[in-house]
């Protein structure tokens, strides 16, 4: 692009909003413009507003820029949210309604009737939701929870090939997820805590949504039987899958290795700028894939699959490493802006 489009950041101070920023410092097409936080945060020069928690220095530029209220009065037209869900429905709303593309990485919105929920690589069809919205010229489009996009993008070649029945799901969830500060350290050190607050609800229907087909009055979810049980471990970045999954059609190891190999979306057919080569690597080594060795393939966008067996309850299960807060968070919604604009939805 000969011009970059000037975005904001809504919710920019916390772990997802830094995140996001160090993404977008040198991203080809986008270019930070403003950042918007809470009202305490507000005024402030962004270096004296958060403390920046990410491993690439902070950019001068945006360090000394100024914090805006989260107020539809921006001049950037793309807003990406990583608003606390505490607070995030109603602003992304008024956002919609004055004109504003919201992304959001926040839970709010994700099971409006006429909001996609979008992996693009799994389902960018669902793009076509925002031409029902009521917001004018606005939108808002959502990204799923982190969990739940490793898992789906693993499903989705499965699904079309083979069908899926029942799937269970056990999780390893990094401390990442929980934002900053996040855990305290005598809860999580040499621990494994064995609930995360919304988390299980997520797995179980958010697929359902992602996986369906697209009509005129919305999704109909697709009929899979979904059960996840999820863990926060001690591991900083990288949520490990352990999965199971009972099939309509018999195929073998071999064909289910073949389908992730194979499997490319719609980011890889463009050739978007955060689009991983492969959505999917699959490992031969028995001990693969891991979090500290694999959440970065690929510039932590891809997912990571390995141990394909045969399972005695059901068909086959297998293990996903996906990068929580690249590909399940700020990465996965720049993915969906870069995607929204090489379709031409604005």
């Amino acid at each position: 692009m000969k011009e970059k489009i000037s975005v904001g950041i809504l919710g920019a101070t916390g772990s997802v909003g830094q995140k996001f920023i160090e993404l977008l410092s040198n991203h080809p097409w986008f270019e930070i413009s403003e950042i918007a936080a809470s009202d305490k945060s507000a005024g402030k020069k962004y270096k004296d507003a958060t403390t920046w928690n990410m491993t690439n220095l902070l950019p001068n530029r945006i360090a000394e820029m100024i914090v805006k209220s989260c107020l539809p009065n921006l001049n950037s037209k793309i807003i990406f949210s990583a608003l606390d869900s505490s607070v995030a429905g109603k602003i992304e709303e008024n956002f919609a309604k004055n004109g504003y593309i919201v992304i959001s990485n926040s839970k709010n919105h994700r099971f409006d009737k006429d909001v996609p929920l979008i992996i693009p690589e799994v389902n960018s069809e669902h793009l076509e939701l925002i031409r029902s919205q009521n917001f004018g010229e606005g939108a808002i489009v959502t990204n799923p929870n982190c969990s739940t996009i490793g898992l789906a993008i693993a499903l989705k070649p499965i699904h079309d090939n083979f069908g899926l029945e029942q799937v269970n799901v056990i999780t390893m969830q990094a401390i990442s997820g929980a934002g900053y500060p996040g855990i305290p350290s005598m809860d999580i050190q040499d621990n494994v805590i064995p609930y995360i607050s919304g988390e299980e609800e997520k797995m179980q229907l958010e697929p359902l949504k992602i996986l369906g087909e697209i009509y005129e009055d919305g999704i109909k979810d697709t009929d899979i039987q979904i059960s996840a049980q999820c863990n926060r471990v001690p591991v900083i970045d990288g949520h490990l899958e352990c999965v199971q999954m009972k099939l309509k059609k018999k195929c073998t190891k071999e064909d289910i290795i073949k389908v992730w190999r194979e499997f490319k979306g719609e980011p890889q057919k463009l050739n978007l700028p955060f689009a991983p080569e492969k959505p999917i690597y699959y490992f031969e080594e028995e001990r693969f894939p891991q979090p500290k060795l694999h959440r970065n393939v690929d510039k932590g966008m891809a997912v990571s699959i390995g141990r394909l067996r045969e399972c005695s309850l059901f068909d086959f299960k297998f293990v996903i490493i996906s990068h929580n807060t690249i590909r399940g968070a700020a990465g996965g919604t720049i993915l969906i802006a870069e995607l929204m604009k090489a379709k031409g939805y604005y």
